[in-house]
């Protein structure tokens, strides 16, 4: 198993930078992929932005050049640095991770951010 600890959620102005961070534990060694995603009201959950294999990066087109994902091994920690913030970035962010060999998909709680002056 893997468990999945979203923080850094919250209120900003349009223009405005915020940064997310998820913390993993559990069955980290075999996780393949982590990353974001994340859901606004009434729309589907979408990737923003992932580690795929190795160092790889996936990032949605409407997030690239203003949000960058990074990580910390040693605190097996992802964040998000979202920079120049939209209203329409305001969303539900999920932290995600998953394990190719079991097949299994992990999610983290959540966490509110919301863009709005």
């Amino acid at each position: 198993q893997v468990q999945l600890v979203e923080s850094g959620g919250g209120l900003v102005q349009p223009g405005g930078s915020l940064r997310l961070s998820c913390a993993a534990s559990g069955m980290i060694s075999s996780i393949n992929s982590m990353g974001w995603y994340r859901q606004a009201p009434g729309k589907q959950r979408e990737l923003v932005a992932v580690f795929t294999s190795g160092d790889s990066t996936n990032y949605a087109d409407s997030v690239k050049g203003r949000f960058t994902i990074s990580r910390d091994n040693a605190k097996n920690t992802v964040y998000l640095q979202m920079n120049s913030l939209k209203p329409e970035d305001a969303a539900v962010y999920y932290c995600y991770a998953y394990r190719y060999l079991y097949g299994a998909a992990y999610w983290g709680q959540g966490t509110q951010v919301t863009v709005s002056s």
